[in-house]
């Protein structure tokens, strides 16, 4: 069954402006100018497309509900929403996206690995699902074969109220779509909510938050002796030690103080939107960036500096995918208990570990309660002694950890936010607050497109939260 959005007129219809648009880009002097001209609509297709093939087949969601929830408020996407279209297979488990007719691109399903980009004649090894047989109501997994799970009712009222708030919609033009919030205290969820449409096992896109992820794999390999922060990173094409990025090393990675020339904004095509949505091997891409400032002087967020890590991890624990899976079920998901995880590679096997990991909302804060108990699990150190503190403790003077937010003074004096507290963060407010001295874990997710991402929605809900438990004191 295919599923699409202005699939007929959109190859037909083009207004003046995308005629005049199509001119200047194919009016360049030579090949690669035109090639490279053409690089911003293949990013947004890319986006697109791999945003609509996840967003269906790993979270479950309908794909109408993908496009109107997560892309089309997206600066950048509404602005060309009306060149843009799309289509979603689902008896192929493919997505395609269209821009102004002429640029396209396909993500494929792969189960066990989520959704990729495909390019050329590679969709043709991508294995497909199974054919649906006539027209068929959209379901990927019917309710009948994958029974809701029980959702966990806060037994506090000062819970429930925050909870009622944090779900709320205060302003009509700036919607906060909050989809889910767990909170967990002493190991086990304590409250949980969702919204409408999305379940205790929907699995949702952690963005950013992956970054966090990323950093609990590195310390696995640090506690096995496989890696050390403070050595050179081993990345073989900076090995020449007269190469100045020889000296960077996996602690300047974490910190994002490489000083490494890879430009992130956010809503305009830089080199990160070019390596996730165009580039087949990421982390090659990153690699290859020169230095714009001596390495640990200067705080630069950029998710090249995770693509790094992740090509570090796939180096270290086997070479493949397949490896990193293996490794990251083993030795951190199955010791959580985390049941309903995703993660996502670019063609080059390469874990996107800035960006692309799936997983329950359950299971993003049962990942926060190992950092809120150091590191250790049913007895069991999953990371090294001393790895949460490294972790949360202050990069320069900026208000990033390694791997982790510590936010501005405000979460200390609006909201009151503990002071040992640090959080997970990604794109539309997806945030994972780690309280170490509360033993508690508060996990929000949704798609907030307003400034700051529901921010203060965030800080109020943690605020509440935290004041609650310790009244029932």
């Amino acid at each position: 069954m295919i599923f699409g959005r202005n699939r007929s007129t959109l190859r037909t219809k083009l207004r003046p402006w995308v005629i005049v648009a199509t001119v200047v880009v194919f009016g360049a002097a030579s090949w690669y100018a035109i090639r490279f001209a053409a690089l911003p609509f293949q990013a947004a297709t890319g986006f697109v497309s791999h945003t609509m093939c996840s967003g269906t087949f790993v979270s479950e969601l309908h794909p109408d509900r993908v496009y109107g929830d997560v892309l089309r408020p997206m600066t950048g996407i509404k602005e060309i929403a009306s060149a843009l279209s799309y289509e979603v297979d689902t008896s192929r488990r493919e997505a395609k996206a269209r821009l102004f007719g002429l640029f396209e691109s396909t993500a494929v399903f792969r189960e066990g690995r989520g959704c990729s980009l495909v390019r050329g004649d590679e969709t043709e090894h991508v294995p497909s699902g199974p054919r649906a047989s006539g027209e068929q109501q959209f379901v990927v997994h019917p309710s009948s074969e994958m029974p809701e799970p029980s959702v966990t009712e806060p037994g506090d009222e000062r819970v429930l109220a925050a909870l009622d708030r944090a779900f709320a919609e205060p302003d009509q033009y700036v919607l906060r779509r909050t989809a889910a919030i767990v909170v967990m205290r002493d190991g086990r969820v304590v409250a949980e909510r969702y919204a409408p449409g999305y379940r205790a096992d929907t699995a949702l896109l952690g963005w950013s938050a992956t970054k966090s992820v990323v950093n609990a794999l590195i310390g696995i390999l640090v506690r096995k002796g496989l890696l050390s922060v403070d050595s050179p990173a081993p990345v073989p094409q900076w090995r020449d030690p007269n190469d100045p990025r020889h000296a960077l090393t996996i602690d300047h990675l974490l910190r994002m103080t490489s000083g490494l020339d890879i430009d992130e904004n956010n809503g305009e095509y830089d080199a990160v939107t070019r390596m996730l949505f165009v580039e087949s091997d990421m982390a090659g891409f990153a690699e290859r960036a020169k230095l714009k400032v001596q390495p640990g002087t200067k705080w630069y967020y950029t998710s090249g500096n995770t693509l790094i890590l992740s090509r570090i991890i796939r180096d270290a624990v086997g070479g493949h995918a397949g490896d990193v899976l293996a490794f990251a079920h083993r030795e951190l998901f199955e010791p959580l208990g985390m049941r309903k995880v995703t993660l996502e590679f670019d063609a080059a096997d390469t874990l996107i570990g800035s960006t692309y990991m799936y997983a329950s909302v359950r299971d993003w804060a049962r990942f926060g309660m190992l950092f809120a108990y150091d590191g250790v699990v049913s007895g069991r150190r999953i990371l090294p002694d001393g790895w949460v503190s490294y972790s949360a403790s202050q990069t320069l003077d900026s208000p990033y950890a390694a791997g982790f937010w510590l936010g501005s003074n405000r979460w200390r004096t609006r909201w009151r936010v503990p002071s040992d507290a640090f959080f997970a963060s990604g794109l539309l407010g997806q945030r994972v607050m780690v309280i170490p001295s509360e033993r508690l874990v508060i996990a929000r997710f949704g798609n907030a497109h307003g400034p700051g991402n529901d921010r203060e929605g965030f800080g109020q809900l943690v605020s509440d939260v935290v004041e609650a438990f310790r009244q029932a004191r």
